[in-house]
């Protein structure tokens, strides 16, 4: 079996190399310069999410109980701390990590691992990071957004942001048991699929467009840039999350 890692790096090559062979690029559209080789990855995504992966999250969505769901999302949510940590010391942003190591460490062990969001109830709030946004921090542009093969919306900077984020600090892809791995995979995705169920309810219009926009200007708005889309409100990033 593939490793994710390698998987990360061969999907994200695999798709620039792809997208710049597929159309020149359309200098009116500077932000999706290759809709229409994304437009086809995200038919692909899309259908294969709404025969397989959608159903199997409604079912997951029905079976579990709502506090198992929850504490299952705050473990993922935890692991990801390591992340946001890493991020952090990168940007310089020192009193943020501390505030993530916090988090960590009290969720890790008054939160059983992270099932209960402790941290939050005592003052020490969440926030994002990822290599992307460490990236933008440097001054990288996002450049070209890109539809990446079962990942979802991204940009070029976003993309090997993931890929590094996985490569070094994704702790259940270096699990070496490969059924407790592939366990925790899997349940993440589902999880974080069965997350987003609700929120497909404010997609309008063109799914793809819908899509796109809500992430360019999310993203825009954690690197704390101005997006030139503000037709979305803060309430709506809260529910559309993104896609990881």
């Amino acid at each position: 079996m593939f490793h994710l890692k390698k998987l990360a790096y061969s999907l994200l090559l695999f798709v620039f190399c792809s997208a710049v062979n597929a159309e020149a690029i359309d200098v009116e559209n500077q932000r999706d310069p290759w809709e229409s080789f994304n437009r086809k990855v995200f038919v692909f995504n899309d259908t294969a999410d709404q025969y397989l992966l959608a159903p199997v999250a409604r079912g997951y969505q029905t079976i579990t109980p709502d506090p198992v769901e929850d504490g299952l999302g705050n473990v993922f949510s935890n692991l990801h701390e390591i992340t946001n940590i890493a991020n952090d010391l990168l940007q310089f942003e020192f009193a943020r990590a501390g505030v993530d190591t916090g988090r960590f460490l009290i969720n890790s062990t008054i939160g059983l691992l992270g099932f209960f969001d402790v941290a939050s109830k005592v003052g020490l709030e969440k926030e994002e990071q990822d290599f992307g946004l460490t990236l933008a921090s440097w001054g990288l542009d996002s450049g070209p957004y890109i539809m990446i093969p079962f990942m979802g919306p991204s940009t070029l900077r976003d993309g090997v942001g993931t890929a590094v984020d996985r490569a070094t600090t994704d702790i259940a892809g270096d699990i070496d048991h490969v059924p407790t791995r592939n366990a925790m995979m899997g349940i993440k995705v589902i999880d974080t699929r069965a997350g987003l169920l609700q929120a497909e309810k404010l997609i309008t219009g063109d799914r793809y467009s819908f899509i796109r926009d809500v992430y360019l200007q999310r993203r825009d708005a954690a690197a704390g840039l101005e997006s030139s889309d503000d037709s979305f409100g803060e309430e709506d990033f809260d529910s559309f999350e993104e896609w990881e």
